[in-house]
């Protein structure tokens, strides 16, 4: 048999259904726990995923289940606390993004794991989408030659009138930052994934829908240490060409000096050679399940398999905090109006 891994879960929102399915699907994990502020929410989870015992408390959870890792998917504001708990228990963490509500608390939450020696790896899931896989196995092999450009159009079409967001995540109406963190972030983690890291940025951000209390359209430009740059156009309200404006919520382009990669709305990737006319297919596999193309199960997967063979994770809290630090570089951009430096 195989060795377990024992997880416990804490959260039972919108979001938190993917990732209770993609631990049922990995055999070397046990669900041992869940819990919820709302009790009837962690036994309804109990009894749907076959999980043993429901608990409306995470100290109470960890001491009674013992797991080997904490996955955390409730809100931000809770992230800080949570993180205590876990490292008090010595239990790793997989933390739901956005990680912290503040980079102050962000910062806390690391140096407190670090000191009890435990990981906290956040739960950036798009770098996990299989044709972001893919676009980096291209860069890597030179297929572009020196990277130039990449430019993600974010257009997921989802934030027009009165019920924006209202069905799936309501709590998006009231944050008061919200396309860049909340959704743009994803992009600073898949562009630096991708490119590299990230040395200035300028943006332009504006709200269109004013029954939203933050920002839902911007264009931000990213300069990074390679000296190629980087253009994430996101508008919320407007979508594009696909047959799910969910599954990528945009469309990609990379540029180089060899050619150029682009992606559609259904997850289509096409190579084209400098000076030739024709795009050509690229060939890759992908499953067409969940969230995403199953990234919550890559993402998952990817942790328990580090785990078992004694690798390092990827993307630890304190990579991450390199993301919130570039997010927060944004905002003040748009605030001053200025190009900001890292």
């Amino acid at each position: 048999m195989s060795e377990q891994v024992k997880v416990a879960v804490t959260g039972a929102g919108y979001f938190a259904q993917f990732q209770y399915e993609a631990w049922t699907r990995i055999p070397e994990v046990a669900l041992v726990g869940c819990a919820n502020r709302t009790i009837a929410k962690a036994e309804e989870c109990a009894a749907k995923y076959s999980i043993p015992a429901a608990f409306a408390d995470v100290d109470d959870m960890l001491a009674n289940t013992k797991p080997d890792i904490l996955d955390i998917i409730t809100p931000p504001e809770t992230h800080l606390d949570a993180i205590k708990i876990a490292a008090r228990h010595g239990v790793d963490v997989i933390c739901q993004k956005p990680y912290c509500p503040t980079i102050s608390e962000a910062e806390e939450a690391t140096r407190i794991a670090r000191s009890a020696g435990i990981s906290v790896v956040i739960h950036e899931n798009f770098r996990f989408q299989p044709w972001y896989r893919e676009a980096r196995k291209i860069l890597t092999s030179g297929a572009l030659g020196t990277l130039y450009q990449i430019t993600f159009r974010l257009r997921p079409g989802d934030g027009q009138g009165p019920e924006a967001y209202l069905a799936r995540q309501p709590y998006f109406q009231a944050m008061p930052r919200f396309l860049v963190h909340e959704t743009a972030i994803h992009l600073i983690d898949t562009f630096r994934f991708l490119f590299g890291e990230i040395e200035s940025v300028t943006a332009a951000l504006r709200k269109l829908n004013p029954v939203i209390a933050g920002e839902d359209a911007g264009i931000i430009l990213f300069e990074f240490k390679s000296g190629a740059r980087g253009l994430f156009d996101g508008n919320r309200l407007v979508d594009h060409k696909a047959k799910n404006h969910r599954l990528t919520m945009g469309e990609l382009l990379i540029e180089g000096s060899g050619g150029s990669l682009r992606m559609d709305g259904d997850a289509n990737l096409f190579l084209r050679k400098m000076g030739e006319y024709d795009e050509h297919p690229v060939a890759y596999t992908w499953h067409d399940h969940a969230f995403g193309g199953d990234c919550v199960y890559e993402l998952q997967r990817s942790v328990i398999a580090n785990r078992l063979s004694r690798k390092d994770y990827e993307n630890l809290a304190e990579d991450y905090l390199r993301n919130i630090t570039v997010e927060e570089a944004v905002y003040e951009s748009q605030a001053t109006g200025r190009r900001i430096s890292l």
